[in-house]
């Protein structure tokens, strides 16, 4: 039993000693930065210049300047002397620059169309969000408009408290005058449960 204790005592302490030799990562701190082979960039600036590009390629102003390029391009290449033509009459070159260009700007006016959907999908969702909160809203002012509406049929409105007193004038007068003696009596002596012969 003792042996077999030292063992792994031994074990643990050249474990242990292994470990705090290699370089151990902390957790509380940042890593250090890895050289990479790959050039890095940020995908969000790289977007940004994308949907510039595509929103240069998509003015009239775009097109205008490529066809002055391509005008002066014909032009020097057929009317300039034999030594300064750099691309002869199938203009090859000039086909070759049109196709690069070509291949370059579809990819771009793809990615700008794709920043765009995942703009409108946000905002879509946005919106959706937002009527659904509207829509509650207005059920609930619907609701608490019901409700007002039920309380205020239950409540004396001015028009017929005027018409209470309309009435209530009308019996005083008629029973200064004398023409109604069944009607003589006062509402609050009525309410009391009084009678005029018992005054």
């Amino acid at each position: 039993m003792v042996p077999e204790r030292e063992t792994t005592t031994r074990e643990r302490a050249t474990s242990g000693a292994t470990a705090s030799s290699r370089a151990r990562a902390r957790l509380d701190q940042p890593r250090a930065p890895r050289r990479r082979l790959l050039p890095e960039w940020d995908p969000e600036s790289f977007g940004r210049l994308s949907e510039r590009v595509a929103r240069f390629l998509g003015t009239g102003r775009f097109i205008v300047w490529m066809t002055v390029v391509i005008i002066l391009w014909v032009v020097w290449n057929v009317s300039a002397p034999s030594g300064l033509r750099f691309d002869e009459y199938p203009f090859i070159f000039l086909t070759l620059m049109l196709s690069l260009q070509a291949s370059y700007a579809a990819p771009l006016i793809l990615l700008a169309q794709n920043r765009q959907d995942d703009r409108d999908r946000v905002n879509l969702e946005q919106d959706r969000k937002q009527n659904e909160r509207s829509i509650a809203d207005t059920e609930y002012l619907t609701r608490e408009i019901a409700a007002l509406r039920i309380g205020l049929g239950e409540v004396a409105t001015r028009d017929w408290i005027r018409s209470e007193l309309q009435d209530l004038v009308r019996d005083l007068e008629e029973r200064q005058n004398g023409h109604h003696p069944d009607r003589g009596v006062f509402p609050a002596d009525r309410s009391a449960g009084r009678d005029v012969h018992d005054r």
